[in-house]
């Protein structure tokens, strides 16, 4: 994991490209360096170190003329080494230096190759070759300056006062300067009228093994985000288990406002139920609004959902960094595969269902996984996320819609998940977490947080101003005090047009209160249905 700055043009100072760089030093405290090829194009990296801790420096010179950055982890590095690499010399043992030999071996056709997250630039001479994973895991901006130089960078930040134009890369995507993007992650599941899979219970478990494990390769320590809910609990008790038959324990984290809160106390019971090393984290209300500025800044985002989520996560990470864990494994996409938010229960058909569920994955760069990258690269922290597993997701996907409504099995959210892992001869987690009701992270901290949150940005903005946003916000225009407030933090530090619209905002469908918070729908345990509206006189 790490922050990539490619620079491909003639002329760009080089002291300048540094301090730009190092505006992501965050995402790399272990090393930076820079490179400036033969024709004068530019690459910087800001390192954290994973894997090969001593020689995996970057920028990485493949066996010729051709150099690259890249952010991520591939997973099946060994194998492309030991197969279709064979022939190749390696400088490294680094997992990235098999994307310099991949170019090299087969051109711009070998993205596809890869599992794993990654973003990445390769430069041979004057060509190039620019790539973003499947889905987006890790982030990526392009831009154009004034001049026709072409930036390519891990945050936004690093550009916007640089480039005239910029925007985020889109995942599944390469860009050379002979093909422009070309999208070469083309998977069966996008197409909703080939979700005619029946259930297999064994492949969900095996396939959702299998990701968890090669998620688990690392030199340095690996720990689990471990909220309490389904998701996190499942990939936290598989970890216990691999880890287990290696005589290793695994460590999980957790956060709330107190020990009180939802998510703490679920988290706790899963933690004693798997014989975790469990560290439980409390933050105060006072403290995750002193930070909403910083945390902007890091984000790149008003998304109100992300702001909201991305406070407790942000203060989790820290602690988790502090403690000396780098890796940690995390449950984003199960709730866009399998429909776990609540609002997918008003789902009109079961082929509404499962256009929403794909639509909602190939967004998740937009929103959770932009969060659970930016919140916790803000210290440094590497996060991974198992149900994206590509098989994973061909397998889950292509179920048939009316085996994953809940409508089918009484209004349980994502049964068949908790269905797969309900194995009482070898139980992978307590049954009162495994049918745990689903509560969004912002939520499950304590229902204080999202309260407070609103009143607190109600009384920083005014009637007038908000009667007025159109004006000074004509795109995406905030329709409540406290996206408005978020949006004016945003704004402050990156005022240009092109950055507002790199941000899409997360709204649940089929309910009357489009508020995110879980508790707006009226399944929700402790539903508030007037949530937002009735604290925003708007």
């Amino acid at each position: 994991m790490c922050g990539i700055l490619a620079i491909i043009g003639k002329g760009k100072d080089e002291a300048l490209v540094q301090q730009l760089s190092k505006r992501m030093s965050h995402r790399g405290p272990d090393e930076s360096d820079l490179f400036v090829t033969e024709k004068g194009h530019i690459l910087s990296h800001e390192r954290l170190s994973i894997i090969d801790l001593t020689t995996g420096r970057q920028p990485i010179q493949g066996s010729s003329k051709a150099w690259m950055v890249h952010n991520g982890e591939i997973y099946n590095h060994q194998n492309l080494r030991d197969t279709v690499l064979s022939r190749h010399a390696f400088r490294t043992t680094s997992d990235s230096e098999v994307i310099v030999h991949l170019y090299e071996e087969f051109g711009y056709e070998f993205c596809d190759m890869l599992d794993g997250i990654f973003a990445f630039v390769v430069i041979n001479g004057d060509d190039y070759i620019a790539g973003r994973d499947p889905l987006g895991v890790k982030p990526l901006y392009y831009g154009l300056d004034e001049r026709g130089r072409m930036y390519f960078s891990s945050e936004m930040k690093a550009i916007t006062d640089q480039c005239r134009s910029f925007s985020t890369f889109p995942p599944g995507h390469y860009y050379t300067p002979k093909t422009g993007f070309v999208k070469y992650y083309r998977p069966q599941w996008e197409d909703a009228s080939k979700a005619v899979e029946v259930i297999d219970y064994e492949a969900i478990r095996q396939t959702l093994t299998q990701a968890v494990e090669k998620r688990l390769m690392s030199d340095v320590p690996v720990g689990v985000l471990l909220s309490g809910g389904l998701d996190s609990s499942l990939t936290s008790s598989i970890a216990a288990r691999l880890l287990k038959e290696s005589g290793q324990k695994l460590h999980s984290f957790s956060i709330g406002l107190t020990a009180d809160a939802p998510d703490a106390a679920a988290a706790r019971k899963v933690a004693e139920f798997l014989g975790t090393d469990h560290h439980e984290i409390h933050f105060t209300i006072e403290q995750g609004i002193a930070i909403l500025d910083k945390l902007v800044w890091h984000l790149e985002t008003y998304d109100v959902t992300s702001i909201r989520a991305s406070t407790p996560m942000y203060f989790l990470s820290k602690a988790i960094t502090d403690m000396g864990v780098k890796v940690v494994l995390s449950g984003e996409g199960a709730d866009e595969i399998f429909g776990g938010y609540l609002y997918f229960r008003n789902a009109p058909s079961a082929t509404e269902f499962q256009k929403e569920t794909i639509e909602r994955v190939q967004k998740l760069f937009t929103a959770d996984l932009l969060r659970a990258d930016k919140s916790t690269m803000a210290h440094g922290l590497e996060a991974r996320v198992p149900f994206l597993d590509k098989k994973f997701l061909e397998l889950a996907i292509r179920i048939k819609p009316e085996e994953k409504q809940p409508k089918t099995y009484n209004g349980v959210e994502k049964y068949i998940l908790r269905k797969a892992f309900d194995t009482p001869e070898n139980p992978y987690l307590p049954s009162e977490v495994l049918w745990r009701q689903k509560e969004q992270f912002s939520d499950g901290v304590g229902y204080d947080w999202i309260d407070t949150l609103i009143e607190y940005c109600a009384s920083q903005v005014t009637d007038e101003q908000l009667e007025s946003a159109q004006e000074r916000f004509p795109y995406n225009t905030p329709a409540t005090k406290e996206a408005y407030f978020y949006r004016s933090l945003f704004h402050k530090h990156f005022p240009q047009v092109s950055a507002a619209q790199t941000v899409r905002k997360w709204i649940p469908k089929w309910q009357e209160n489009t508020d995110p918070s879980g508790r707006a729908n009226a399944a929700h345990v402790q539903a508030d249905t007037c949530i937002a509206q009735s604290k925003l006189e708007v």
